[in-house]
């Protein structure tokens, strides 16, 4: 699954720390999900798409065959 995450992280001026704490996950977390090395629970999905007021669908998004 592919994220727009790093572009809306850079257009509010969060680090991977910022959004980790406002979220209540690990920097880690965040680094891991940018990169596509994990996909996030439905419920993790939506806190970040509801920080950024943004559809869930405008941050995450299927390739094709996936």
């Amino acid at each position: 699954m592919k994220n727009n995450i790093k572009i809306e992280r850079a257009r509010h001026n969060f680090t991977q720390g910022d959004l980790a704490e406002k979220i209540g996950v690990s920097r880690q977390s965040i680094n891991a999900i940018e990169k596509g090395k994990y996909v996030p629970s439905a419920l993790l999905a939506i806190k970040i798409a509801q920080l950024f007021k943004l559809p869930v669908e405008e941050l995450f998004f299927l390739e094709k065959g996936e």
